[in-house]
């Protein structure tokens, strides 16, 4: 997988952990209807578990190593 800079990871990770974390916040609580309820707990864990992708994603990617093929000789 291409590498992703560790900042865009975080970001990445918090909003999927946040946005889950209310969907089953909501879906559990008795603001949404009773049609509903499922289908908003189900994607909150939905998000939940793409934040945790993202979290592996984070811890296991290696460093970017610079392109020598750009870097200047000096002579």
């Amino acid at each position: 997988m291409r590498y992703i800079e560790p900042t865009r990871v975080k970001v990445l990770m918090m909003m999927f952990f946040a946005t889950g974390a209310i969907g089953i916040i909501i879906g559990l609580s008795p603001v949404a209807g009773p049609s509903q309820t499922l289908m908003i707990t189900f994607m909150g864990v939905i998000n939940i578990g793409l934040g945790a992708f993202f979290t592996f994603l984070f811890l296991t990617q290696t460093r970017k190593d610079p392109d020598k093929r750009k870097k200047k000789r000096k002579d």
